[in-house]
């Protein structure tokens, strides 16, 4: 037989555990209020700290959401008020989303304690 080389042997790693990562869970809490609440829930998801503190994070920016928009029905002082807390939310949003995909616990001014609290608490 010949010694040729046959190039680069294949090994197969093994598999990830099962499931998401901590960091892609943690940001994909952000995309809705569904993921939040599904990562609250799920078993491997519920369990890590990261996880649950960016899906409660994401659940009181639903809040925020929801609030800002009664608060546009008032007259002149919501008009005016509204579209820069939609700015500062999405704003927000998106550095929640590019910190958790970092792995990073990033806490939004009034809300990120808050939440903190809340999420300590299993």
């Amino acid at each position: 037989m010949s010694d040729v080389n046959q190039g680069p042997e294949l090994v197969s790693n093994p598999a990830p555990a099962a499931g998401l990562s901590e960091n892609v869970a943690a940001a994909l809490a952000y995309i809705t209020i569904i993921p939040a609440i599904l990562f609250l829930v799920l078993e491997p998801y519920n369990r890590s700290a990261l996880i649950r503190f960016h899906a409660f994070q994401n659940i009181g920016l639903c809040v925020a959401w929801i609030l800002s928009g009664i608060l546009m029905v008032i007259p002149i002082i919501g008009w005016v008020i509204s579209p820069i807390l939609f700015l500062v939310l999405i704003v927000g949003w998106v550095l929640c989303i590019y910190n958790a995909y970092q792995g990073k616990l990033f806490k939004l001014p009034v809300l990120g304690n808050i939440v903190e609290g809340i999420a300590a608490n299993k």
